[in-house]
């Protein structure tokens, strides 16, 4: 949730760039991999950046966001290149009366398309999130970082609990940042039904998931760069566990005792170790 005075919208644009800029140093977004969006729950106007507009069919309802908005990377879209022109490379969703159909605002010399075709995802997890937390903003990442989704193609990192507890031991900072650990969701073919319905649990109890043999997404009510923060948390942490599977696991981690120890000391509430 944010307080007035509310971001600029050229600050947001400047700011989902430089989240997608990051993602692609950490190698997390190859070619035209992974996606971000926004919601903003507070008036804007998109025709002084986005002057072309056209009425889209919205993947769900969502009644009750009459006449919020939505920024949305393009489809096939590179996430490295939309700081060097965010509106040619964004699209803003304006949600119309009902809630079943939106005006989608671009520019006239917009790169795409469509919109990524995991909106559906991301719309959902938006919805899900305003109805239960009532924020006015909220930043979903859809990145692809190599060490984590890695892991996941190992049978034993697809159990929430051994997976926790095996990334958090490598940093005090990830038990710190990633206080609910990394939530897992099963394998399924990407943009489906299936796998928009499992990630809306899932990032209720996380703020960050593992699409299994995927990617990753993360979401933040604070900026789109928290966002991309976690993301870039998590892989250090699958990096780390990565060069110990390759080394042989020589090395054991923070142990479970100093983990509680931090957590202690910084008023961290946590129930993976």
């Amino acid at each position: 949730m944010l307080e007035s005075p509310f971001p600029e919208f050229d600050e947001m644009l400047i700011m989902i760039g430089e989240a997608g800029r990051r993602l692609s140093e950490i190698e997390a977004s190859e070619g035209a991999a992974g996606n971000i969006s926004v919601y903003i729950g507070w008036p804007v106007e998109p025709r002084r950046k986005f002057s072309v507009m056209e009425t889209i069919d919205l993947p769900q309802p969502v009644p009750g966001l009459e006449g919020k908005t939505f920024l949305v990377s393009g489809s096939g879209r590179r996430l490295r290149e939309i700081i060097l022109d965010p509106v040619a490379n964004l699209g803003c969703v304006v949600v119309q009366e009902g809630g079943l159909r939106a005006s989608l605002y671009t520019a006239s010399g917009r790169l795409f398309e469509r919109l990524t075709s995991e909106f559906n995802s991301h719309l959902a997890v938006h919805y899900d999130q305003v109805l239960h937390s009532g924020t006015n903003f909220h930043a979903l990442i859809h990145a692809q970082p190599p060490h984590l989704t890695y892991l996941s193609h190992i049978p034993r990192y697809r159990d929430s609990a051994y997976l926790n507890q095996h990334l958090l031991r490598w940093q005090p900072e990830l038990i710190i940042n990633l206080p609910e650990g990394i939530g897992p969701v099963p394998f399924h073919v990407p943009g489906s039904a299936e796998l928009m319905a499992d990630n809306i649990q899932a990032l209720r109890r996380h703020r960050v998931v593992i699409w299994c043999k995927h990617g990753a997404m993360a979401r933040s009510d604070v900026s789109v760069k928290r966002a991309a923060d976690r993301i870039e948390y998590a892989e250090a942490a699958a990096r780390y566990e990565y060069l110990n599977l390759v080394a042989g696991e020589p090395a054991d981690g923070l142990a479970p005792g100093e983990i509680r120890e931090i957590c202690q000391a910084f008023g961290v509430q946590q129930t993976i170790f």
